[in-house]
């Protein structure tokens, strides 16, 4: 690949964009073993073992919170947030860290899901109309109510947000509330107890600590830190699409 010029290395252009996508990403052996583990999520987390018991760490703010279907749109989100460093990452070395610290999550979760089992809070109906509550009708004819501990879902979230922060500060931060507002949502669409979240979030802190914190952000080039906004800014343009496609199926569906 033929090295950026000056003005595409001082400002963000299309073609230093597509320049940063069209460097190729080693293919190694964590990174096949992660895509690889991903189906097993729908399996696992039910009880394997005789005499096994499913398990629902409720605690008082869960039975205080209601469902509150405009969440599900939030809660949505969490696969582009979970995918912001796909957009925002472009070392090779933080990026193969990164593969590693999601690799830890799935690994340390899925023990957890068949050492200690769980259910969601979530009721098997929902009640009510409109474009929110079609969409956690949606949500929940799609996702397994199990594998509620550690939230999967907050981990890599927040893993995400601590990846792109040793890119760019601003964009790290921003991801961070992202992050912290999905967490919620899986409370107030009933797919997750307050502890599931709480653990999720921890994991990602200790995989963040063990795997990415020592990465200098001085390896990041200055053309790749100025373009981290407006890659991020991407990300979110591409679920506005994708909300607008639901939306644009909703309305298909009820007429």
């Amino acid at each position: 690949m033929p090295p950026l010029s000056i003005s595409e290395a001082t400002r963000p252009g299309w073609r230093a964009i597509v320049n940063l996508f069209n460097r190729p990403q080693r293919v190694t052996v964590p990174l096949v073993v992660l895509l690889m583990i991903f189906p097993v999520y729908l399996f696992i987390g039910k009880p394997w073992l005789p005499g096994q018991s499913l398990h629902a760490p409720e605690v008082a703010l869960d039975r205080a919170i209601s469902v509150w279907p405009a969440w599900s749109l939030v809660y949505g989100s969490l696969f582009l947030a979970a995918l912001l460093p796909v957009f925002v990452v472009h070392r090779q070395e933080l990026f193969q860290r990164m593969v590693l610290a999601f690799l830890m999550l799935w690994l340390v979760s899925y023990g957890f899901f068949l050492a200690y089992p769980t259910i969601s809070p979530r009721q098997n109906e929902v009640i009510g109309e409109g474009f929110f509550v079609w969409v956690l009708r949606a949500i929940y004819s799609s996702d397994t109510r199990y594998n509620c501990f550690p939230s999967l879902h907050v981990a890599q979230c927040f893993l995400a947000a601590l990846t792109c922060y040793r890119v760019h500060r601003g964009v790290g931060a921003v991801a961070g509330v992202w992050a912290f507002l999905v967490a919620v949502s899986t409370l107030f669409t009933k797919q997750h107890y307050v502890l599931d979240a709480i653990a999720g979030a921890f994991l990602a802190c200790l995989a963040y600590v063990l795997l990415l914190r020592s990465y200098p952000r001085e390896e990041v080039p200055e053309h790749e830190r100025r373009l981290a906004p407006v890659l991020a800014m991407g990300a979110f343009g591409v679920y506005g699409l994708v909300v607008i496609g639901f939306w644009f199926v909703y309305l298909i569906s009820n007429t």
